[in-house]
């Protein structure tokens, strides 16, 4: 069975740990960690879970995730097919919660950077031409040695610290409300609902993997997510569903069948109430905006 690369712990005599992921897949395991992460994903598409907020990801996608803010970059389903030849290249760069001892922080020169680590908590998503910069930087910092390494990161830092091009992910009620303990409980549910969404998903089945009653599930679930199960998974298949309008020809009804929905009249409505415009005109701005 193919497996996924895992990260390894930061030695106590390094400031951080920098990897090159190339593997059949991402991880699969939803998690959360002490350490801050920055990670850009250099070949792979999927879906990505920050927090509370759901959304599709392909080459490109980039995001720094503070301390113990939940996380899973989860390639769609062809990867995982028997004989798949897809594979997926990553670099991920992990710090821990007193980096450079803390204290260098809370001099003025590093204000901002201190401020965007604050703002880490939610996750924090970059584009644009500071995507772009931070990537080739990160593809020098793995041949990177001695005190340029430190050197090279911190200017990675500031420039996410100083750029317009990042947004904050996670909703701004969200809090992680998790247990260690409970990472293989909601690990088992995020994977059945990956594997199941796009057919009825049923809270049984669901609160049967999390070992639970449906009503003790549906209280569980959104005290540690910040929304209803159902919500989620409407976030899930919108997401899916804003892939194929990108990627496909598919029309809109075949759309909406391919991500979940019963019913059109059900994905246009649920689909307009997430995203403000209807699929039409979602994939209208979308192809618009790419010369298409």
């Amino acid at each position: 069975m193919k497996k996924p690369v895992k990260k390894s712990r930061i030695p106590e005599d390094k400031a951080f740990v920098i990897r090159e992921l190339i593997a059949p897949y991402f991880d699969v395991n939803w998690h959360f960690h002490s350490e801050y992460q920055l990670f850009t994903a250099l070949e792979g598409r999927g879906t990505r879970f920050i927090g509370d907020h759901v959304r599709g990801f392909k080459e490109g996608d980039m995001v720094l995730t503070g301390p113990n803010l939940p996380h899973l970059w989860r390639n769609d389903q062809a990867y995982f097919e028997p004989g798949s030849t897809l594979k997926t290249h990553g670099i991920v760069i992990y710090f821990p919660e007193d980096f450079l001892r803390n204290s260098v922080f809370e001099l003025e020169e590093f204000e901002s950077i201190a401020l965007m680590l604050q703002k880490s908590e939610r996750g924090i998503e970059i584009f644009g031409k500071t995507n772009q910069w931070i990537k080739s930087q990160m593809i020098e910092l793995l041949q990177e040695r001695g005190v340029e390494r430190i050197i090279r990161f911190i200017k990675i830092l500031e420039a996410i610290a100083t750029s317009s091009e990042c947004k904050q992910i996670a909703d701004a009620a969200y809090i992680n409300t998790h247990k260690e303990s409970e990472k293989d409980r909601m690990g088992q549910v995020y994977e059945y609902v990956m594997q199941h969404f796009q057919t009825k998903v049923s809270l049984e089945k669901v609160a049967e993997l999390a070992n639970l009653s449906p009503s003790a599930f549906s209280r569980f679930f959104k005290a540690r997510v910040n929304k209803s199960f159902s919500d989620f998974l409407t976030d899930l298949r919108v997401s899916h569903a804003c892939k194929l309008l990108h990627d496909s020809d598919l029309n809109i009804s075949e759309v909406a069948y391919k991500s979940g929905f019963l019913t059109l009249s059900n994905f246009n409505k649920l689909f307009r109430e997430r995203m403000n415009q209807t699929p039409g005109e979602y994939r209208r701005e979308f192809l618009s905006s790419f010369g298409s």
